[in-house]
Parts: structure tokens; C-alpha cells; sequence
């Protein structure tokens, strides 16, 4: 238990601040999710309409400071792969 006023009020940041995390992180996490189980069932033009999406959430983690802005790059260029290769298998 916070015992001075300073402590206190950096606990109150601190919840907030995870709430605020969790939501960025569960949203871009879903969408990310989305596009990886299309890829699964073999919709290949639905995947590729829900990765732009899946993206724009990656950055908008990374401008909020929830995720380095390395790590999202590396998912997005993974992400971005298994489409483009899912892509090709479904036209060769």
C-alpha cells in the first residue's frame, strides 16, 4: 500500500495506464488473430482486406507507446509474408 501522496498518485497513473494498454493491446491482437485464422481457412482476398486493418492497429500500438515500434514492424513484415504467400500458393 502506497504510503505518501506521490506513491499514491503513481498507482492511479499506473491503472489507468494498464487499462488503456490492455484495451490497444486486445484490439490489435483480434485483428491480428482475424487475419492469421482467414489465412487458415483459405480466404486469401478476405485476408487481404483484414490486413490493412491488422496494421493500422500494430502503429496505432506503437504511437501509444504499448509496443516498440521493432516489434511491430517485425509482425507486420511476418504478417504481411504469410499473406503474400498464401496469395501466390492460391494462384499457382
Amino acid at each position: 500500500m502506497a504510503n505518501h501522496a506521490s506513491a499514491e498518485k503513481r498507482n492511479r497513473q499506473r491503472i489507468k495506464r494498464t487499462l488503456r494498454n490492455r484495451a490497444v493491446k486486445s484490439e490489435y491482437r483480434s485483428l491480428v488473430k482475424k487475419v492469421r485464422s482467414l489465412l487458415e481457412t483459405g480466404d486469401v482476398a478476405g485476408a487481404k482486406a483484414a490486413l490493412t486493418p491488422a496494421i493500422s492497429s500494430l502503429d496505432s500500438a506503437v504511437s501509444k507507446g504499448v509496443m516498440h515500434r521493432s516489434t511491430a514492424s517485425r509482425r507486420v513484415s511476418r504478417l504481411a509474408a504469410a499473406v503474400y504467400k498464401a496469395g501466390d500458393k492460391a494462384q499457382g
